[in-house]
């Protein structure tokens, strides 16, 4: 492992001065704090920092590297990448010299501007929220570097050329780099206003670029949690309780401590900790404590038994989310009533790196070493916990193996836990919590089980009149911080997104919710959230309503997304991409082949896909080929949107064919991926990716890839064997009933 040294990771590295540049666009009337203490008075033989507030998202140094600072996490999404291409471009930089850190926790200057004062990553929000600023960070560089060079060469600033990280003037002959420019740069000021490239100027937006962690990845020198190694430090791997809502009654600690690298067992009001030497002594030692827990009140249900009694809810009408019209009379007076109901199991996030946190409290407040993604909410908690002011929690933000919403934790859960034990030992040693797989999976966070019922009235001429969709889950929101903001009339928005704002023209809609709230098993937004059991409901039973109609599904969607110019361009390419309407190709005798479709809006981008599938005579499923329309704005790298919807259908694909938390007497049945299944590679399908041209500012990708790929599978599968699916993931029973 790597040794981590706290000078390196701290707020001082990316202020160093050192003969260069540090800036970010500054709002107008701020002042800058140029470097005008001049020598000794910054203390010996140091330079004096440049800084320019509130936000610093840029550094040039001396030796002509690009350093940009990003807000937003790396959980392998390529947001370094966007976020430096941004940059990148409008300061003219050559792309072999950036490089991208992590920023600290700081929400004043590092916010996410979809949030308001909060910094964090989610919600595919990291390429949209930050289009304009990090442009803007460049331009102000950009013009800075020119104003040095002309004030230099005594030229006019609109004679000077800015090249891939050169500066020329024609006239004169004369050129400088970026570094050779960079501490008489930083004396000038920060511009009030700069101009933005016209997009037929872009020389890396919209061009594959090289992912910037790369080389880091491949080499082994990326700092993940698990890297960090602090003097004295401690590994701690928890004993949780087995049934949400139990605790601790008692332990014996005896066993656990004679085990080798041991150090110390305390209680935390998660659980026990077992702290040790390293990771797997911690987990001897685990092994070896004796708990007895107090499961008085646990929650104590099975999966199937929550499920029964959602049905039982739904029967019932709930909370309205969106009315259009009167949908009970249009159902009344249909000539055709179709009805399906479909049921979905709790996921695991299931991330390659688990949840792990390392923790140092000192008299100056304490540091944190984690794939961060909710900067604000996290440090909010660790300082009320500790009782310290925000600012005195210092968060380290390094790469994160992926997260899928999981690190973004509404409670703080993992990394409050590892302040917990810290707080525990007195702040006597720095603390690393560490995660095993089954502690994730069996005592984590999970998407919420859902049930869906839904009702499409048809008139005589086949057109849809009324539509009615009731579901019945947990709410992610109500009871977290973000419940004032997301949450109306009892409605929690991620609940319901994709059935509410449904892009159909429909006369007579009704979107209703049950929110059970005697349900403490812990759920949280996992990769496209709502979207990721929504889209199903209403484009499998949208696909049931076409053949109750008499109609090509394809050709019934385009009729009603008339006024949703982008739904049906999206849909138009990836049927056209498809070959939509032609014979597939027959499958080997006993097999069935089918073709589905499916289009979705989450996160403000709209993906439609066409999946290609194979049934076996067993029942088996082969997803063959996934063919995907999309329309996700500005494309900034391509080959990333590529990638991030590529991993979209592998991530989908998981939870269509394998996915599954199920739990008895309260207990999760699934500890590792032997239980719960992952996407093979034998089992990823040929994915097409085709990008839709646009010139309006970048919507979200990180997500919106994973929504339209289980209805398009099973309209797939529907249209290969004539069996519909209602519930994930898919069983080979059920295409053999």
């Amino acid at each position: 492992m790597h040794d981590i040294r706290l000078e390196n990771l701290s707020r001082r590295r990316f202020l160093q001065g050192g003969a260069g540049l540090t800036l970010g666009f500054c709002l107008p009337g701020v002042a800058l704090a140029a470097a005008e203490a001049g020598p000794g008075k910054a203390g010996a033989g140091v330079v004096a920092p440049v800084t320019f507030e509130p936000n610093a998202f840029l550094r040039i140094g001396a030796d002509n590297t690009v350093t940009v600072i990003s807000k937003h996490l790396e959980m392998g999404q390529g947001t370094y990448t966007g976020l430096a291409t941004l940059l990148a471009e409008e300061l003219d930089a050559d792309w072999p010299q950036v490089r991208v850190e992590g920023a600290p926790a700081d929400a004043k200057r590092y916010n996410n501007l979809f949030w308001g004062p909060a910094q964090g990553t989610g919600g595919s929000t990291a390429m949209a929220n930050s289009w304009e600023q990090m442009r803007k960070a460049g331009a102000a560089g950009r013009a800075m570097l020119v104003a040095a060079a002309a004030r230099e060469w005594q030229v006019p600033v609109g004679e000077i050329v800015v090249d891939k990280g050169t500066l020329r003037h024609g006239a004169s002959g004369r050129s400088a780099t970026f570094g050779q420019l960079a501490e008489a740069a930083a004396r000038e000021a920060v511009p009030a206003e700069v101009a933005l490239k016209d997009p037929k100027d872009f020389k890396l937006i919209g061009n594959t670029a090289r992912r910037t962690d790369m080389r880091a990845k491949t080499d082994g020198s990326a700092q993940f949690t698990q890297d960090v190694q602090l003097p004295g430090m401690l590994v701690a791997v928890v004993a949780h309780p087995p049934q949400f809502g139990a605790k601790v009654k008692s332990f014996d600690a005896s066993k656990a401590k004679k085990t080798k690298g041991v150090v110390d067992v305390v209680q935390i009001p998660q659980g026990v900790a077992v702290l040790a030497r390293d990771t797997w002594s911690a987990k001897k030692g685990r092994d070896a404590l004796q708990v007895v827990w107090d499961d008085s009140a646990a929650f104590k249900l099975g999966s199937d038994e929550i499920l029964a009694r959602y049905k039982e809810m739904a029967k019932l009408p709930g909370l309205v989310a969106k009315k259009e019209g009167d949908a009970g009379k249009a159902l009344a007076g249909a000539a055709k009533v179709v009805s399906a109901s479909y049921d979905f199991p709790y996921l695991a996030h299931a991330a390659m790196e688990p949840m792990n946190c390392v923790i140092r409290l000192g008299a100056e407040g304490c540091e944190v070493w984690n794939g961060e993604q909710l900067h604000t909410g996290d440090q909010y908690a660790l300082a009320g916990l500790f009782g310290l002011k925000p600012e005195q929690v210092n968060i380290h933000m390094l790469y994160a193996g992926g997260s899928f919403g999981r690190r973004a934790c509404k409670d703080s859960d993992y990394v409050l836990e590892a302040a917990h034990i810290v707080k525990a030992i007195g702040g006597k040693a720095p603390v690393k919590l560490v995660w095993l797989r089954e502690d994730d999976m069996r005592g984590g966070y999970y998407r919420p089980l859902f049930h869906h019922a839904l009702q499409a009235g048809i008139d005589a001429q086949g057109k849809i009149v009324g539509w009615q969709h009731r579901l019945v889950g947990q709410s992610i929101l109500i009871g977290s911080p973000f419940e004032k903001m997301m949450v109306k009339d009892g409605i929690d928005h991620v609940s319901v997104e994709g059935a509410s704002n449904l892009p159909y023209a429909i006369p007579n809609l009704t979107v209703d919710l049950h929110t059970p709230t005697d349900n403490p098993v812990p759920v949280l937004w996992w990769r496209s959230v709502g979207s990721s059991h929504t889209a199903f409901s209403t484009e499998a039973f949208l696909d049931e309503v076409a053949a109750a109609a008499g109609k090509d599904p394809y050709a019934l969607r385009l009729e009603l997304l008339e006024k949703q110019p982008r739904h049906a361009a999206v849909l138009k390419l990836a049927a056209e991409r498809a070959g939509w309407g032609s014979p597939l190709k027959a499958g080997k005798p006993g097999e069935r082949r089918g073709r589905g479709i499916a289009v979705h809006e989450s996160f403000n981008s709209v993906v439609a896909q066409v999946a290609e599938v194979t049934v076996g005579k067993d029942g088996s499923v082969r997803v063959d080929r996934v063919v995907c329309g999309v329309d996700c704005g500005t494309a900034i790298n391509p080959d990333n949107i590529k990638s991030q919807v590529e991993g979209g259908v592998g991530f989908a694909l998981s939870a269509v064919l394998h996915g599954e938390i199920t739990l008895k007497e309260g207990k999760v049945e699934q500890g590792n991926f032997d239980g719960y299944g992952v996407l093979r590679i034998e089992e990823m399908p040929v994915v097409e990716v085709h990008i839709l041209p646009s010139a309006k500012p970048p919507t979200g990708i990180g997500e919106p890839g994973v929504p339209p790929v289980a209805p398009a599978v099973a309209n797939a599968i529907a249209a290969a064997t004539g069996k519909r699916l209602h519930r994930l993931p898919i069983r080979p029973a059920d295409l053999l009933a």
